[in-house]
């Protein structure tokens, strides 16, 4: 009876332990992901989980986005997931998404997972047309956005229309020209061609070096007034605060850089920002909604803690994740030189295994050739030799012949005929017995003269037949070819070591090698530097190609303020911020 109740108490006991949770979907911008929560989780624990399981350690550029009655907002660390206004049917759905922008990509983003991460994200902004990107530009990004899916152009693979199904192109680009599809596959493939050799965290990065100069490229835009009333677009980016006129988002009206502000602060619906200036008075505006205000006053809190941590030494952990990436990126280099040196020796002994092949089949036709050639001078020979014969028994024959003839001639001069007509018969048929034995002698000596002809024919044919001989003994005695695959050469002594033990791969890194690829390195960035002076000629010399196919009236404002900017010199991000001038104690007027 005791132990029945103690059984029963350490069951309740047990089950009043459980902690209660509920289910959360994580979408990311490539696979969605669900996880059991507890009730007590805040959002930091929930966000730890989520980049825990995604291997992200740049958390700091993330966070998990909710919509609130058609207003977006991101979820709070210090905050319980539950206790947000989030809709309680479960799954609860968060988007993992990139809220802060970097400065520079390339010196900022460390681990692939964020940089891959990151193009997904701004790659959907331009083809849904969030970001602004011109028609040129866009064109690149799409050569770029197809290295990283499909690897190096192989015109044997990637035939024409394997593009048909793909998004690249936002729909405003598409339909500014009278271009069809394959037209515009042509143009992507032209430049997808030149990016032979980059791996797929390369395209990648240069396809983010490239959309990081746009001129919306990172702006979180919110709709404000200021005191007059007028109606005005408030841009919130990594280099600081901008204010635009509603029917122009490329170019801001005035900036605020970071380093330049002083404090910023609202309250209720008004919004300060007091430069560090003191010289010029605060500028203040109203948004619609309060939760507005708590979203901006989020998004400048986190921009300038990165822009002032970025101007400061990197911490300890950065400095490892970067140790590990250029380690990472120096491992992956070495094996994709190994790699590249495998495929080359594997096409250089598909080369020699194909001229073997063509030798050999060279060699058996010309085999084949001479047999035939050796063939047919026997049988020359056999027929000269016929006919050599029966050319010397019909000149025995004619001389056989002209000897009755002359026989003939002597009985008849004996056989003299009295008559003087029997006379002059005889002598015409002696005459013609003549001439019949001239004849006949002409045409035995003709016919010894082809004898002997014959004969040196003969000798001659005996001759080639004897070199036909000697050639086919030739070929069917020379040596035996090589192996149709070659043991591959040993690798020079300053290429990194491999060995396979087991089900075990290790390599060792030498100094020579790390310095070797250093200089590798070094020499790949001397190239892109001089690769992207012409970046701009060859966005231009396409903006030109495809000119006379734009429609014009299909314009829309934002093409042409591009236009008006790029006729200004001023079509990237960081040409077109304009700083606010000291006006002694006089308001900013918008």
């Amino acid at each position: 009876m005791a132990g029945a109740i103690a059984s029963r108490m350490s069951f309740s006991s047990l089950k009043r332990k459980q902690p209660k949770t509920f289910t959360v979907r994580i979408v990311t911008m490539d696979a969605e992901m669900e996880f059991n929560c507890e009730m007590k989780w805040k959002g930091k624990d929930l966000f730890d989980l989520v980049c825990r399981t995604l291997g992200l350690r740049e958390t700091w550029f993330f966070g998990l986005q909710y919509t609130i009655k058609d207003t977006v907002a991101w979820l709070k660390m210090d905050k319980k997931v539950l206790d947000h206004d989030v809709s309680k049917e479960e799954p609860v759905t968060f988007h993992f998404l990139a809220k802060f922008y970097p400065e520079n990509a390339e010196e900022e983003l460390v681990q692939e997972i964020t940089q891959h991460l990151f193009f997904l994200q701004v790659k959907k902004q331009i083809l849904d047309e969030k970001i602004y990107c011109p028609p040129e530009a866009s064109v690149l990004l799409a050569s770029y956005a197809v290295q990283a899916k499909y690897g190096d152009y192989d015109p044997s693979v990637h035939k024409r229309g394997f593009l048909a199904q793909e998004e690249l192109l936002p729909k405003r680009v598409i339909n500014l020209y009278q271009m069809t599809p394959e037209m515009w596959e042509e143009r992507i493939t032209a430049w997808y061609a030149e990016h032979r050799g980059r791996a797929r965290d390369e395209a990648e990065m240069e396809y983010l070096k490239i959309a990081q100069d746009l001129e919306m490229y990172g702006v979180n835009y919110f709709a404000i007034r200021n005191k007059k009333g007028t109606e005005l677009l408030l841009g919130v980016d990594a280099l600081g605060l901008h204010i635009y006129d509603p029917e122009n988002r490329l170019t801001p009206k005035i900036s605020f850089p970071w380093n330049e502000i002083r404090n910023i602060s609202y309250s209720d619906k008004e919004f300060t920002i007091k430069p560090l200036d003191k010289k010029i008075d605060v500028f203040k505006f109203n948004s619609s909604k309060l939760r507005v205000n708590k979203l901006i006053l989020q998004l400048c809190i986190g921009n300038h803690d990165l822009f002032m941590r970025r101007r400061k030494a990197d911490s300890l952990e950065v400095q490892q994740m970067k140790a590990q990436a250029r380690e990472e990126k120096a491992r992956k280099q070495m094996e994709r030189q190994r790699l590249a040196r495998e495929k080359q020796m594997r096409e250089e002994a598909e080369r020699t295994r194909d001229e073997l092949e063509r030798r050999l089949l060279q060699m058996k036709e010309e085999a084949t050739m001479a047999n035939e050639a050796l063939m047919r001078s026997e049988e020359t020979a056999d027929l000269l030799a016929e006919k050599a014969q029966i050319t010397e028994e019909e000149a025995k024959l004619l001389a056989q012949k002209a000897a009755e003839a002359e026989q003939e001639m002597q009985r008849i001069k004996a056989t003299a005929i009295r008559t003087e007509e029997e006379k002059r018969l005889m002598e015409q048929k002696v005459l013609e017995a003549e001439v019949l034995a001239l004849k006949m002698a002409e045409e035995s000596e003709r016919r010894a003269k082809e004898a002997d002809q014959l004969k040196q024919d003969l000798q001659e044919a005996r001759e080639a037949e004897r070199r036909a001989k000697q050639k086919l003994l030739e070929i069917a005695t020379k040596p035996t070819y090589p192996p149709m695959n070659p043991i591959p050469a040993p690798l020079p002594p300053d290429i990194p070591s491999f060995s396979l033990i087991g089900d075990s791969l290790s390599f060792d890194f030498k100094d020579t090698d790390m310095k070797r690829l250093s200089m590798e390195i070094e020499k790949e960035k001397v190239e892109y530097m001089e690769k992207s002076k012409h970046l701009q000629e060859q966005l231009n010399e396409l903006k030109t190609e495809i000119e006379a196919l734009k429609l014009k009236e299909r314009e829309t404002a934002l093409d042409i303020l591009h236009n008006e900017n790029s006729d200004r010199g001023g079509s990237s991000k960081h040409n077109t911020i304009k700083k606010p001038q000291a006006q002694g104690r006089r308001p900013i007027c918008i």
